[in-house]
């Protein structure tokens, strides 16, 4: 897990997803995996790939392979994801507004974590590619966690990287395994659409609100679940703020 040097105490977190939520990454990932697919002889359709993406690998592969295959070639089918989305790195763009929304957040007294389940050399190229690493506090892999999104182990592990309870964050993500993993948390998810998935289908997922990308969620941050929690921490920062019952 990788983190940067500690800020200060921060009250309160905001988890983001990276793929597809601040890197444009996520059409990317779908032709990685259905050239993966197609080199082990499945024949699997973009769509039903894009729809799985944000999943972790094994959680994709007993989606989309038939039951009956041979599970010995699974690690050989990611391991042909990985190398395909590899050739990518280059072409990686930040969405827009993404390390501006990463810097508004840090400024207003918020922990940053990068709750992620890229494998950690793509989590390096895909922390380059957004260029904020100066507002990051902390940032997970693959490595951190056991069971993928729509599990919530990778929420938990950058909860506790930054030492913030669930109940003190909000998570920014892409896909309906972001807001299943962040609803099993009870922590507010708010989805963007700049992935590719629909409104209806975030919201129907449970998310609390949805922007078009990360520019569109900082223009309205003060009004946005994270403009709530910034707000509650300065409060609670006040000198003679109430402290409790």
């Amino acid at each position: 897990m990788t983190a940067a040097p500690p800020r200060g105490p921060r009250r309160a977190a905001v988890l983001f997803d990276v793929d597809g939520t601040l890197v444009d990454s996520a059409y990317l990932h779908t032709l990685a995996w259905w050239q993966a697919f197609r080199q082990a002889g499945y024949d699997v359709p973009m769509a039903s790939i894009h729809r799985s993406v944000g999943m972790g690998g094994d959680r994709i592969l007993a989606r989309l392979l038939p039951d009956g295959r041979d599970r010995n070639e699974d690690s050989t089918i990611m391991a042909s994801h990985a190398g395909v989305f590899a050739t990518f790195w280059p072409a990686l763009r930040p969405l827009e507004g993404a390390r501006e929304l990463l810097a508004r957040c840090h400024e207003d007294g918020l922990a940053v974590a990068l709750a992620s389940s890229a494998r950690q050399r793509d989590l390096e190229v895909l922390r380059a590619a957004i260029g904020a690493d100066a507002f990051i506090d902390a940032a997970t892999s693959s490595a951190d966690a056991k069971e993928s999104k729509p599990a919530p182990d990778i929420l938990v592990a950058a909860l506790h990287t930054v030492g913030v309870q669930a109940s003190d964050a909000v998570y920014v993500g892409d896909a309906v395994w972001d807001i299943y993993a962040a609803g099993k948390l009870d922590i507010p998810a708010i989805g963007l659409t700049c992935g590719g998935t629909s409104e209806a289908e975030l919201r129907d997922a449970g998310a609390v609100e949805i922007y078009t990308s990360p520019r569109a969620l900082l223009e309205n941050l003060a009004d946005s679940a994270i403009g709530r929690l910034a707000a509650r921490v300065r409060t609670i920062a006040e000198p003679g703020a109430r402290r409790g019952p």
